[in-house]
């Protein structure tokens, strides 16, 4: 996982990643899980599938596998969402420990 390339979806207007928040009762408690996509061209067909009226408001960040623990602890997220299928969607989510 440290060596590998992952791609994230942020918002251009403030930076933010773009989350999942699997359980409805987490909004409350905080609980996020930051969306990770293999390949540049699934964080593209994600976004043009599921918001493609606001896909110009996101950009495609690419992240090494070893900035990845820095980044969940500095953003305060539970884990990871890791996109199997973009066009499902399809998550396999992974909790930071």
């Amino acid at each position: 996982m440290f060596t590998q390339i992952y791609y994230l979806i942020l918002s251009r207007a403030d930076g933010r990643y773009l989350v999942a928040q699997p359980n409805a009762s987490s909004r409350d408690a905080g609980e996020s899980y930051l969306l990770m996509f293999r390949e540049h061209y699934d964080a593209l067909s994600y976004l043009n599938a599921h918001g493609s009226d606001v896909a110009d408001r996101f950009a495609v960040e690419t992240v090494s596998g070893g900035q990845l623990k820095g980044l969940l602890q500095r953003w305060g997220f539970t884990g990871v969402g890791v996109v199997q299928d973009p066009l499902v969607p399809q998550i396999e989510f992974l909790e930071h420990g």
